[in-house]
């Protein structure tokens, strides 16, 4: 059997703020951020609406350099990655979930 990545997420949007980057122990860089994608519409009025969705987003290493050195609030950007959910306990002891995209790849567009 052919190994597919079947956890694919494509997007186009702008930066919700500047990325906050990370260096780990390690020496690896973390780079986290938000990115709005606009969906336009026309409602039952015929008026053109827009529809605003956050996603949240987060680049290790290379890429999160990248980011780090040419990716600023409102700049927009075409991502590939994928999916990923995870948990943990917040200060309280309560369990807390997110979802991010893990990007692999980047394409920064110029005006």
């Amino acid at each position: 059997m052919m190994n597919t990545l079947r956890n694919k997420v494509q997007l186009i949007g702008n930066l919700g703020n500047d990325p906050e980057i990370i260096t780990l122990d390690s020496g690896q860089k973390l780079a986290k951020f938000s990115l709005a994608t606009n969906e336009y519409y026309k409602d039952a009025d015929g008026q053109k609406q827009t529809k605003t969705e956050w996603h949240n987003l987060v680049a290790w290493n290379k890429t999160a350099e990248l980011i780090e050195n040419y990716v600023t609030k409102g700049k927009e950007i075409a991502i590939e990655g994928k999916l990923t959910n995870r948990s943990w306990d917040d200060k309280e002891g309560n369990k807390r979930y997110t979802t991010e995209v893990v990007v692999n790849e980047l394409l920064m567009f110029s005006k």
